[in-house]
């Protein structure tokens, strides 16, 4: 049980590495716009994702505890993940509201820059970086980013 709740919990990465790219950089960029614009108030459009996030993991949970085990520690590692990203992404990284983690440490330094050289496209198109937990150095996604808009400049 524990492993297929740790199995869970670094799956989403790759599931929610998937969405990001795919899905909110794709046919649901109208709501994932907000989080690449300066917020106004509190909540963004983009905050609805974790509606439809925690959706599936209340029903795997709902199932493993009345009728299939199997579905519990999945659900709370979907959980688990969605927890890590609102305290470490909107806390830490947005500072939508105060951590505990100072993001001072290496681990999040890490993060927090490359997550800082995705939001430096305001647009669907040309970001890096659309991981959370697993990203690359700074170093490889500053020389995408700069790849990228060269090709976008010159029409490629």
């Amino acid at each position: 049980m524990i492993a297929i709740f740790l199995a869970t919990v670094l799956g989403m990465e790759a599931f929610a590495w998937a969405m990001h790219r795919w899905v909110m950089h794709g046919p649901l960029w109208g709501w994932h716009r907000s989080h690449h614009e300066p917020r106004d108030g509190l909540l963004e459009k983009n905050d609805l994702f974790a509606l439809v996030f925690a959706l599936p993991a209340i029903v795997l949970i709902a199932i493993g505890l009345h009728a299939w085990i199997w579905a519990l520690p999945v659900g709370l590692g979907v959980t688990a993940y969605g927890m890590i990203y609102f305290f470490f992404h909107d806390g830490l990284v947005h500072r939508r509201f105060p951590t505990v983690v100072s993001g001072k440490s290496g681990f999040w330094k890490r993060r927090i820059q490359a997550h800082r050289l995705h939001h430096a496209v305001h647009t669907k198109e040309g970001c890096v970086s659309f991981g959370f937990l697993w990203v690359r150095s700074a170093r490889a996604l500053k020389a995408e980013l700069a790849q990228k808009r060269m090709s976008s400049s010159s029409g490629v």
